[in-house]
């Protein structure tokens, strides 16, 4: 890294994407975000593909769109705001929706060249941190202390849910009641799927929950450690990879029954992933980190990024290549002609 370049401020990653304090109370309607020449290299904290199109959202509601597999971005034409964006989905190619802080929800009709407020809520003080989007128009936001809303319309109205799983199976034995975990009003970093019915979320506090009815109820997983996840991605055959703080990653093979930590060789937070061809799998964190695996996610080779810029979600857009976003924007990685084997310190 070029010390005379100076670090843009990241704050949106990992843990700082659940800060809400000295959030700003109720005020008049938000200016659209403004348009930059730059705005495909600014702070961009998720990526989504509507068809073939990707869509990255970010810092100060700058949405950027790519219809070359990421090699070139514009940024989109109306949003209507200026919040930090967190989170972004599409229900087919051209619906989709975006969250982000002072509970702002979006959508777009148009595969994102513009959109639509349709949830805004300064004065909770408490973000919006992902987006899952599903069949039939449904769409479920989650985030701080809990956050939970749904819609059933691609997300032309929200109702919110409290969030009330059942506690762990080691926890139920023990007696405790549904809604035991709630309790804490945890916040809820990432939602995501496998198939339409069973869906995952990656909470603080080393909280993972697991869903088998679309979302209609949750119970929480017996976790593999303390710390806090900000990751999930579902794998085949009801693998699971779940990852966050300080480079833990733990795969399970069983839906979140069992766990098998994965060593990665970093100790970087760690906050998007991707599968790709057959078995391959990539992550993404802070410091540049890449972990590549060609075996379903057993085993994973660090790819040290030179410029060391944080990273937070990535999708792949070939069977070598991913769509990188995060503390400098979007990016294309290769990995092509990296080395096979275990992950290794750099």
């Amino acid at each position: 890294m070029d010390a005379r370049r100076p670090r843009k401020p990241f704050l949106a990653l990992g843990c700082a994407l659940a800060l809400v304090a000295g959030a700003a109370a109720a005020q008049p309607p938000e200016p659209s975000a403004e348009h930059a020449r730059l705005a495909a290299r600014s702070l961009l904290i998720a990526v989504a593909a509507a068809g073939p199109r990707l869509v990255a959202v970010g810092d100060r509601g700058v949405i950027v769109l790519s219809d070359d597999r990421g090699r070139t971005w514009a940024q989109a034409l109306d949003v209507p705001t200026q919040a930090l964006l967190t989170g972004v989905c599409f229900l087919d190619e051209a619906h989709g929706v975006a969250v982000g802080h002072d509970e702002v929800i979006l959508i777009t009709a148009d595969a994102g060249r513009s959109w639509k407020r349709t949830h805004f809520a300064p004065e909770a003080q408490r973000p919006l941190l992902d987006v899952w989007c599903g069949g039939g128009g449904r769409a479920i936001a989650v985030g701080a202390y809990s956050a939970y809303f749904v819609s059933q319309d691609r997300g032309e109205s929200w109702a919110t849910r409290k969030f009330t799983p059942a506690p762990p199976p080691a926890t139920r034995a023990r007696g405790e009641s549904v809604g035991t975990q709630a309790a804490g009003g945890y916040h809820l970093n990432r939602i995501v799927s496998s198939g339409d019915s069973r869906l995952y979320i990656a909470a603080e506090a080393g909280h993972l929950y697991r869903s088998e009815d679309g979302g209609a109820s949750w119970a929480g997983l017996t976790s593999p450690y303390g710390g806090s996840f900000f990751g999930m991605l579902p794998l085949a055959d009801g693998a699971l990879l779940a990852f966050g703080l300080r480079g833990n990653l733990y795969r399970s093979a069983d839906a979140g029954a069992t766990w098998a930590k994965i060593p990665t060789g970093t100790v970087a937070l760690l906050d998007g992933a991707a599968r790709l061809a057959g078995q391959g799998v990539a992550i993404v964190g802070l410091a540049g980190v890449v972990l590549a695996s060609d075996d379903g996610g057993r085993t994973f080779r660090l790819l040290q990024q030179a410029d060391r810029g944080g990273l937070s979600a990535v999708l792949a857009v070939s069977d070598a290549e991913l769509a990188a976003v995060g503390e400098d924007g979007a990016n294309l990685i290769s990995l092509e002609g990296a080395p096979h084997g275990a992950a290794t310190a750099p």
